[in-house]
């Protein structure tokens, strides 16, 4: 193999921390040296030595529509010739917002009043419980083992010893005491919920949950989960934050909080947060929600939240026109997409004696090295993860990328036509077979 990719990360290495500018993306979990793209479009991406790969991580999620999308880039090019930042409100803001709103619902029923536009879901997470304490008066956030929220200081704390006991700093830079303002609980337990609230119920301003969790491997909730928090929750007078950063108008028109709504799981969140698909690919996120709690937020309210390139029009531009593309028909070729993949997937895997699931929400899924579906963050981690490095590497090799690392969802786009299936498909007897074979870590 063409070594310019190892030369870059060598170069990387020289000037930026790891060589990346988010960890993931340094192959710390898989081995060997990230690949450098150069470009990307439909289902495909090019790295730095002109080596075509069909893609499933689609930009972490934004690439619903696939890459480079003709009336996306189209779209971001107009924007630009008419100025890359105002400082100043734009019409198209308006229409974003008005768009995330009616998406949103469910016949009469639009829980997202109001929509502030911020420029990443770190931001969006951030503020919204910022907006959430400053609603309640009340100071304790709760979070879930293995859920992840962005990297602000009180959403990196890690269980204490009990579930009644403050969050511990989960990265250095975390001061404890803002650790200590985080609850960190099971998922997927809903007498852990019950249990925190019982103690600390009258100091807790939210409860924080990704609609499902899609960031320690696709882990859905169970049947009724995400209803029954709310239920919980708000008999205590807090708020219910659903984060949609990863999940949001990715696997249905109106998010998880939609599929599950279709499913008969009705429940009100008190705010949403968004990212990833609503920017098209560009930097953009969101928060909404009920439209007293919003209003909280500066100008109209004391809750302070600013940015200088908040709703920037070229991010805007990526975001309304991927969301007015993403029709029914996209959804359900990106379902049926998702479907092929995970069923050769699990094929593949069984015919090589691999022990494994194919855990799955909505079009989101990936693979866990356990027979049993993962259902919280200690499951997860009791999986045989070591079989996939060996079985990433090969599915590299053959021409497919996959996520680098096994905590992580793998993501279909609208563009992964017969072809772009057929060579994922091709590829996964070989990649099976090497991680039946992988040799576990020394104990």
């Amino acid at each position: 193999m063409d070594d310019r990719n190892a030369r870059l990360f060598d170069r990387a290495r020289s000037v930026i921390p790891g060589g990346v500018n988010s960890p993931v993306r340094a192959y710390g979990s898989v081995g060997g040296a990230p690949r450098f793209m150069a470009s990307a479009r439909g289902a495909y991406i090019t790295d730095a030595t002109g080596r075509e790969y069909v893609d499933l991580v689609a930009s972490w999620g934004p690439a619903l529509l696939g890459h480079a999308a003709p009336e996306v880039v189209e779209a971001v090019r107009d924007a630009a010739g008419r100025g890359l930042s105002f400082g100043a409100p734009t019409e198209a803001e308006v229409e974003l917002a008005e768009l995330i709103a009616a998406r949103v619902s469910v016949g009469e029923h639009r829980p997202v009043e109001r929509v502030r536009l911020v420029s990443t879901g770190t931001e969006a997470t951030m503020t919204a419980i910022r907006l959430a304490r400053g609603a309640t008066g009340r100071d304790l956030l709760v979070k879930f083992a293995g859920h992840y929220h962005g990297h602000s200081d009180g959403l990196l704390a890690s269980a204490g010893s009990g579930l009644a006991t403050l969050g511990l700093p989960g990265s250095a830079g975390v001061p404890a005491p803002i650790a200590a303002q985080t609850l960190v609980i099971p998922y997927n337990d809903l007498d852990a919920v019950r249990e925190v609230f019982a103690v600390h119920g009258d100091r807790i301003a939210a409860v924080i949950v990704e609609a499902a969790a899609a960031n320690m491997g696709v882990v859905a909730p169970l049947p009724g989960y995400n209803a029954e928090l709310s239920t919980i929750v708000h008999a205590h007078g807090a708020l219910v934050i659903i984060d949609e950063v990863l999940t949001g108008f990715r696997v249905h028109p109106a998010g998880y909080w939609g599929l599950q709504q279709d499913a008969g799981e009705t429940y009100t969140p008190d705010l949403f947060t968004f990212g990833k698909v609503v920017g098209g690919g560009m930097p953009l996120a969101a928060l909404g929600g009920r439209a007293d709690v919003m209003q909280m937020l500066a100008p109209t309210g004391p809750v302070y939240q600013a940015g200088t390139l908040s709703g920037n029009p070229l991010s805007v531009a990526a975001g309304l026109a991927t969301l007015r593309a993403a029709t029914p028909e996209v959804y359900a070729r990106v379902d049926a997409a998702a479907s092929v993949v995970a069923d050769a997937l699990t094929a593949a895997l069984s015919d090589a004696g691999v022990a494994h699931s194919v855990p799955r929400a909505g079009s989101l899924f990936g693979v866990a090295f356990t027979p049993l579906a993962p259902h919280d963050d200690d499951t997860v981690h009791a999986q045989d993860a070591w079989r996939y490095p060996d079985f990433f590497h090969a599915m590299l090799d053959a021409g497919v990328a996959l996520p680098p690392s096994v905590y992580e969802a793998w993501f279909l786009t609208a563009a992964h036509d017969d072809a772009a299936l057929g060579r994922i498909v091709d590829a996964l007897p070989t990649a099976a077979r090497a991680a039946a074979i992988a040799v576990a870590p020394a104990r």
